[in-house]
């Protein structure tokens, strides 16, 4: 019994002595690895595939891309690992134009910005010119260069309640209805805060209040269409709707006043 067990153990050996010998490669293979991983990125972070080759910037319009790589703080030749991507995207969106912003690694070695800017819904009438007023209830501090686009001009508005309930109403208004807004005037009253002046580009005036301006401008196409187009005057939307002429000598009915019904 003796032999046999010595024998069986002796049998053994070259499989254990086997076993530890491809153990020790396996260490000595993952060792090689490991410094050939770390020679290659010590080389790489010498080289100029390290470092930020170009900046793109896409979905700018109201900004110039200089501006943009400017305000986030990246720069061209710099490491590609302390360009610091989420800094540098807090930065813009530090900025009222800026609705959201991302940066993104290209191959091999460049940076791409991604943003996305605050539309504009209007324009504030100031001296000076006309200011763009941004859907987030913004007025940028320069005036526009040129002709302005189909947006309405606002008058007597500054950043505020009166302005922000404007911003969000033409955001909830169809298209139809912002483009012939021509003009408002921010006209408060002793009962009503809110009360704003409209002037269409159809000729008619409204008068409405902005609490309630988004819920009933919506129909302002078919209570327009019921008026003739050859009077002119105020469709007041304040309470209910009714259109008063303003000229008395077209007024129709005893009190001067026409009832337009809403859908």
């Amino acid at each position: 019994m003796n032999k046999q067990k010595i024998i069986s153990i002796e049998e053994r050996i070259p499989k254990l002595k086997q076993i530890r010998k491809r153990k020790a490669n396996r260490r000595l293979l993952i060792l090689l690895s490991m410094f050939f991983l770390l020679a290659l990125f010590l080389i790489y972070l010498q080289s100029p595939l390290s470092k930020v080759a170009q900046i793109h910037v896409e979905g700018n319009k109201l900004m110039m891309e200089r501006e943009i790589i400017e305000q986030s703080g990246l720069e061209a030749g710099r490491s590609m690992w302390a360009a610091g991507k989420n800094k540098a995207e807090e930065r813009l969106l530090k900025d009222d134009r800026i609705k959201e912003a991302s940066i993104s690694i290209g191959f091999p070695n460049d940076l791409k910005i991604k943003i996305i800017e605050q539309n504009e819904i209007a324009y504030a009438a100031r001296k000076g010119g006309i200011y763009p007023i941004l859907q987030n209830g913004k007025i940028l501090s320069d005036p526009i260069q040129g002709a302005p686009s189909q947006l309405p001009i606002l008058y007597n508005f500054k950043e505020g309640e009166a302005l922000n309930r404007f911003a969000k109403a033409v955001e909830m208004l169809p298209d139809e209805v912002v483009n012939i807004i021509s003009e408002v005037y921010y006209d408060p009253k002793k009962n009503d805060s809110l009360h704003i002046k409209a002037f269409m580009t159809d000729g008619f005036e409204v008068s409405a209040t902005l609490s309630t301006f988004a819920d009933k401008m919506v129909y302002y196409p078919s209570i327009s269409n019921q008026l003739d187009p050859n009077v002119k005057g105020i469709i007041n939307l304040e309470v209910g709707s009714y259109f008063e002429p303003y000229d008395p000598s077209q007024q129709q009915g005893g009190d001067g006043m026409e009832e337009a019904e809403s859908p």
